[in-house]
């Protein structure tokens, strides 16, 4: 499985940005998808995810109400649309397949098997 993240930026505050998830290889219309970020010195962090064709959605409280996440299942791709943007949301954004081992909640690292590299959003004030 490839994860390819993309669309990251320098933006102001208030700014939106859609950040794109491009998976490849043994995925699904299905697949259990989540969002991450890191934070310059802190751990990476729980964002949102996406079950199912989207009939469970979680996001993280810092987030929900602001950033929405979505799949288009012909492209394969899983979007995460933040507006309203802060410069606390200054991170490297990072997605990622949920395991078949391990998946509980969604809201840990340890839970997803394939992640991507990352995509840098900055947010200035």
């Amino acid at each position: 499985v490839e994860v390819v993240e993309s669309g990251g930026g320098l933006v102001q505050a208030g700014d939106s940005l859609k950040l794109s998830c491009a998976l490849s290889g043994p995925t699904s219309s299905t697949t259990t998808v989540g969002w991450f970020r890191r934070a310059p010195g802190k751990e990476r962090d729980f964002v949102a995810l996406i079950r199912g064709n989207g009939e469970n959605i979680g996001y993280d409280d810092s987030v929900n109400g602001r950033f929405t996440v979505f799949r288009d299942n012909h492209l394969n791709t899983v979007y995460l649309h933040m507006n309203e943007l802060k410069p606390e949301d200054t991170a490297i954004y990072y997605c990622a397949v949920g395991s078949t081992r391990t998946f509980r909640s969604g809201l840990h690292p340890w839970e997803y098997d394939y992640w991507g590299r990352g995509t840098q959003v900055t947010v200035s004030s």
